[in-house]
């Protein structure tokens, strides 16, 4: 039996295979796509632990790649990019990434973050308890969220954002503590959550970071 299970989409050859043997050094099972179609049908059929996605693909892009598996099933994906283009990667973390790397990239700076987004999702599993705030549930074993009833759809990191600060309601928390990518890709993550919770949850306290405030 293999260890956690990653999906890697990149249609160029010699990065897919030098990304999938790094990750195999690393322990984990490894599954490999070179194109949107069978990327979706590949997360759908393997249910993997985490996704490495490139952005550019044949037949459809990363980003509607990541938006189709992250409406099936929410999953961990950390995004590759060709170009350091800030507006890219902001529209890939609103369509569910929870990282990003642009290329080109050291085999040991991917495997990096895919182990620390893998440990932040089980540290979130393993917490104890749900949390009730007004009329915000979360059920942090489950990784399930509902507000007013009705149940919110998040993803990995959003889901982990949320817990942060609804363990810790009104508290201000610094923007470089919230997540280890910090800055504009926690920011894109709160404007997800304002999305899909209301915006009046939480509050900008700028130049500091963010807070939740306890829902009615």
């Amino acid at each position: 039996m293999g260890g956690p299970l990653i999906c890697v989409i990149e249609d160029e050859q010699a990065i897919a295979d030098a990304v999938a043997a790094r990750l195999r050094a690393e322990g984990f099972a490894v599954e490999m796509a070179g194109d949107g179609p069978s990327a979706v049908e590949a997360a759908r059929r393997t249910r993997p632990d985490l996704v490495v996605l490139d952005v550019m693909l044949p037949g459809f892009d990363g980003l509607e790649v990541c938006r189709r598996i992250q409406a099936e099933r929410p999953v961990a994906v950390l995004m590759l990019t060709a170009r350091d283009d800030e507006t890219d990667l902001l529209v890939g973390l609103a369509v569910g990434a929870d990282d990003y790397l642009t290329k080109p990239f050291s085999p040991r700076e991917l495997a990096a973050r895919v182990h620390a987004l893998l440990r932040r999702v089980g540290r979130a599993s393993g917490d104890d308890g749900p949390i009730r705030l007004g009329d915000l549930e979360i059920d942090t074993a489950g990784r399930r969220v509902w507000r007013a009833g009705m149940p919110a759809h998040l993803t990995p990191t959003e889901f982990d954002l949320l817990v942060q600060l609804a363990r810790r309601p009104h508290a201000v928390l610094p923007r470089d503590q919230l997540l280890a990518s910090g800055g504009r890709s926690v920011d894109s993550h709160i404007k997800a959550l304002r999305r899909k919770l209301g915006a009046e949850l939480i509050r900008t306290v700028h130049g500091v970071g963010y807070a939740l405030e306890v829902p009615a």
